[in-house]
């Protein structure tokens, strides 16, 4: 289940929302336990016991570290710690990384040992970071264990973040999982906030995605600069839509039920750096790994070499984190290389710029994130690399403006992709910027709020609009994946 879907939008969460705030306070954990469960059964009801094997496996851990601390016993603190790490990264590694490793031996020594073809349980990157930093604060000293093995099911199950985040740490919320303070401000913002973020996932996201499979559908032979050019354009809008459309929903359904989650993105594509970039983008994932690996293995501490080196191991295994597939690696290779150029010099030579040129910042960068994107893409690396190549090959570029050959010209293709992908380029472009977020507070000032803090009947009435656009669509439309489920 999606939350995109008419399922979700006209039957789960109406049901799930109505019956919650009918239950006493008490039982509301218990709920939406059993809520978020049902969610997440939808579509793979075995990898239940996953899950709630990782669930019952890290409550007792934490329940542990606390017991031993009181005992005064580091040693064994320690012992669960380990013992948790190695646990959720063996389920992580089994499930999603085992076919990978089989087939990368196949490869290397021509070897023919068969694939487990194993299916991927959806959101156990996500779901395993969380419960993993969970035990690493206890261990810490930075949080209680929960002592309500309810309580705690419900905060690694929760529906909103399950699927693809944000990564939600317990200790931003420990509080509210406790006790939550639900009052009718909240769920109206939460709605607006999950409104926004269905209109990005149906109204541009999706057609996005629909332009760049048709873009990627051309045969290679036929795939010019331009072509190359479009499809990095709206995959970028597309990856950007679809997630940060994904987690304003999970953030507003948390407001909803009175949670708070983190942000996730910050207008990511508006940055003057790649170090800049990886600063918006995907915030959550970004802050786990520089608290739970960069800054353990030194950071910036230990001198330059050192530091290299921590960057090294932090992209390998971002880029790993995000799929079982040498591209994955090699993009997160990719970002290393990048910050490592920017560390050393580029940061310098940006600074330098006059603030009015500082577009050509944002430009470099974008450019290098679109080529970024490519390798994102395409699970083939000799693909990806023919995709880059083209878009830097004059002779590509020149075969995208040919007029010979008819109506199976390079310039009847191009005009035929710029036509059917212009209205959202423009309208990307332009959304994945500060700029209607600006415009539309400085109208929403002078619309009528009801107290301090709530919402405006222009934010109520964009609201009605963009999920009613948002149902339309989708009553219409077969086309309504989400990109990051297969993280």
């Amino acid at each position: 289940m999606v939350f995109s879907s008419m399922v979700f939008l006209c039957i789960f969460l109406p049901a799930v929302f109505i019956i919650y705030y009918i239950c006493p306070g008490k039982f509301r954990n218990l709920f939406l336990f059993i809520a978020s469960l049902a969610f997440y059964a939808w579509g793979e009801p075995v990898y239940i016991f996953i899950m709630l094997f990782s669930t019952v496996f890290d409550y007792v851990n934490g329940r542990l570290i606390e017991h031993f601390r009181a005992q005064e016993r580091q040693r064994a603190m320690k012992t669960v710690l380990v013992v948790s790490i190695v646990g959720n990264l063996s389920i992580l590694g089994f499930f999603k990384y085992t076919d990978f490793f089989i087939s990368s031996i196949n490869h290397i020594t021509g070897s023919s040992i068969g694939l487990l073809n194993i299916a991927l349980p959806i959101g156990i990157s996500f779901y395993t970071f969380q419960t993993m930093s969970y035990t690493i604060d206890v261990y810490r000293g930075e949080l209680h264990a929960q002592k309500n093995i309810i309580s705690f099911g419900m905060y690694v199950c929760l529906f909103p973040q399950l699927i693809a985040g944000p990564i939600v740490r317990y200790r931003d919320i420990a509080a509210e999982v406790d006790k939550r303070h639900e009052n009718a401000s909240d769920i109206a913002l939460g709605i607006y906030r999950f409104s926004i973020g269905l209109a990005k996932k149906v109204l541009i996201a999706n057609k996005a995605g629909e332009i760049y499979n048709y873009v990627i559908a051309t045969h290679d032979d036929n795939l010019t600069g331009p072509l190359v050019l479009i499809s990095a354009i709206v995959y970028s809008i597309q990856i950007y839509f679809d997630f940060s459309g994904y987690s304003d929903m999970a953030i507003g359904l948390g407001r909803m039920f009175g949670f708070h989650f983190p942000e996730n993105f910050d207008h990511p594509y508006e940055s003057k750096s790649i170090t800049e970039f990886w600063r918006r983008w995907h915030m959550t994932l970004g802050s786990w790994f520089r608290e739970y690996l960069y800054i353990p293995l030194g950071g910036n501490r230990r001198g330059l070499a050192r530091q290299i080196l921590n960057l090294l191991i932090v992209w390998s295994l971002t880029g790993l984190w995000h799929g079982a597939s040498w591209n994955f690696v090699l993009w997160g290779l990719y970002y290393f290389v990048l910050l490592f150029i920017e560390k050393i010099f580029m940061l310098r030579v940006f600074t330098k710029l006059p603030q009015r040129l500082s577009f050509i910042r944002v430009l470099v960068t974008m450019v290098l994130v679109m080529i970024g994107w490519i390798l994102f893409s395409h699970t083939d690396i000799s693909e990806a690399w023919m995709y880059i190549e083209k878009l830097f090959s004059p002779s590509a570029w020149a075969a995208g403006f040919s007029a010979a050959g008819g109506n199976a010209s390079g310039l009847y293709s191009t005009l035929y992709a710029l036509r059917g992908s212009a209205a959202v380029m423009i309208v990307g472009i332009i959304g994945a910027t500060s700029l209607p977020h600006r415009w539309f507070a400085k109208i929403d000032a002078h619309s009528k709020r009801h107290g301090q803090g709530q919402i405006s009947d222009l934010q109520m009435l964009l609201s009605f609009i963009l999920i009613t656009l948002s149902i339309i669509i989708l009553v219409s439309a077969g086309f309504n994946p989400f990109l990051y489920f297969r993280f």
